[in-house]
């Protein structure tokens, strides 16, 4: 589980990544908020660990602006601010949890797990989610999960594999293909809708078996679950 910690003081942010690490986690460290803003952009994040207290951009900013970006990780606020209208104040602008500085590190490990479920639940109840089999496309997060594993896809590979999902266990033509993820309404003579194929089963075929989408001989593609 990848986890971005902000935090600017060096003495608990060290205290902090050990006892992760020790845990299971990987964790990356943003020590001001301006480095935080850029890491949150640059990768899907599963739990973020947000002080409040930060020497340029404070940490409501940066909560804003998470959840102006429509970035939905879990934020869990870890602050030295105790009282009850600072936890009112963060968990009304966008905080999905709120420790207490001093913590006990059981706790937090708990919370990150706690908050990891939730997310996980809402995924499964939401219906911008594509099952098969294994595999699962979070249609709003451009985000693919198979195993526990997330996949990196390219714009046009992400929509091939959205249409085949779509249309999961039936065959869909060259054509059909060529329609719907790249907008041409014949079959040309073109080989990209093999290629990209290729490349989605080098990607989604982790482990080299289970292979999900199949060639059908003079009709085209199928993906299974």
């Amino acid at each position: 589980m990848e986890l971005l910690l902000v935090e600017d003081n060096k003495k608990i942010s060290e205290f902090m990544i050990k006892g992760l690490e020790e845990s299971g986690f990987s964790v990356t460290l943003a020590e001001n908020g301006v480095d935080a803003r850029s890491q949150i952009n640059e990768r899907n994040w599963k739990v973020i660990l947000l002080d409040i207290m930060l020497p340029d951009i404070d940490g409501i900013e940066i909560l804003q602006y998470i959840r102006y970006k429509k970035i939905k990780t879990p934020i869990l606020v870890i602050s030295a601010l105790g009282d009850p209208d600072d936890k009112v104040k963060a968990l009304n602008y966008g905080a999905d949890d709120y420790l207490s500085k001093p913590f006990h590190f059981k706790e937090l490990i708990a919370r990150i797990y706690a908050l990891d479920r939730r997310m996980n639940m809402n995924y499964e109840n939401s219906s911008d989610i594509l099952i098969c089999g294994d595999l699962k496309l979070y249609v709003d997060e451009h985000k693919i999960m198979r195993k526990g594993r997330e996949i990196i896809l390219t714009i046009q590979e992400f929509k091939l594999l959205k249409f085949l999902m779509e249309n999961k266990n039936k065959v869909v033509s060259r054509t059909q293909i060529l329609n719907s993820v790249w907008g041409i309404n014949h079959d040309i003579n073109t080989n990209i809708v093999d290629v990209y194929i290729s490349y989605l089963r080098n990607k989604i075929d982790i482990d080299g078996e289970n292979k999900m989408i199949e060639t059908i001989k003079g009709r085209g593609y199928r993906i299974k679950s």
